[in-house]
């Protein structure tokens, strides 16, 4: 398994025991790739996963550009198309990691 994926599972396994479920891990389309798709309740959750040793390059969270987010949004539109999931809502989440800490943004587009 690369690191990006060992981070990525070290971030799903976070959320489940914050009470997520998982639906999907690195799902791709020709938009994009989600890195994870959990379920929070009726809720469907995009979540783009960000992992950075050191701040030397900026934080975790810095990684996560308005590019990426708006690329982000158009790959969870053509998953929604393609599965039509059912759910009462959808949201964007980000896990940043950096140092040892997990920092969950939730809601990156309210």
């Amino acid at each position: 398994m690369n690191a990006g994926k060992v981070w990525e599972q070290r971030a799903a396994d976070y959320l489940i025991r914050q009470g997520l479920t998982p639906v999907a891990y690195n799902w791709h389309c020709r938009y994009g790739e989600l890195d994870l798709i959990m379920r929070d309740g009726s809720c469907l959750v995009f979540v783009e996963v960000k992992y950075r040793s050191s701040g030397g390059l900026g934080s975790a969270l810095e990684a996560v550009t308005a590019a990426k987010l708006r690329k982000m949004r158009k790959t969870a539109s053509h998953y929604i198309y393609e599965t039509k999931p059912v759910a009462t809502g959808f949201r964007f989440d980000v896990v940043a990691m950096q140092s040892g800490k997990i920092h969950w943004v939730k809601g990156v587009f309210q």
